[in-house]
């Protein structure tokens, strides 16, 4: 089954934590010094924030998935419509081991789809090397145009 996934970028995440909370009437489901997230069951969405510089605002959206094959198929589907897809399986980013692809919508808003592997004790070994879709510290693609490009993040694959 999927969830629906937010990543925001805040200036300072103490309010920002304060705020979701009461807006969702609950405590985040995990919390570091940069980094906060929701798991919701309604709406069923897992929502993040975090204070790691960039842009404040919408960082990205997604879809996570609970396997291997329920990746596959959604991935299967964005490539059949003709959509440039960049792979990145094993990724370390936002405290979780994940596989997961990217992709950009024709305004460019970057899409992360993805299954969670397990956690990680730090915010992602892959923000060392690469930066997010809007110059946060997870990996992906930073423009439109490296989708469907190589570039060096682990072990990325793209088609």
């Amino acid at each position: 089954m999927k969830r629906f996934h937010v990543h925001i970028v805040v200036p300072k995440l103490e309010e920002s934590v304060r705020f979701y909370s009461s807006m969702f009437g609950a405590e985040p489901s995990v919390l570091k010094d940069d980094y906060a997230k929701w798991m919701l069951e309604d709406p069923r969405v897992n929502f993040a924030i975090s204070a790691r510089g960039g842009e404040t605002g919408v960082n990205h959206l997604g879809f996570q998935v609970d396997s291997d094959e329920e990746l596959a198929a959604l991935r299967e589907k964005v490539v059949a419509g003709k959509v440039a897809v960049q792979d990145q399986p094993g990724a370390q980013c936002c405290y979780a081991s994940s596989n997961k692809y990217w992709t950009q919508d024709p305004a460019g808003v970057p899409w992360e789809t993805y299954h969670t592997l397990g956690g990680i004790p730090m915010f992602g070994a892959d923000s060392r090397e690469t930066a997010t879709p809007s110059g946060g510290a997870c990996c992906g693609p930073v423009s439109s145009k490296q989708v469907g490009t190589e570039k060096k993040c682990g072990d990325v694959r793209t088609s």
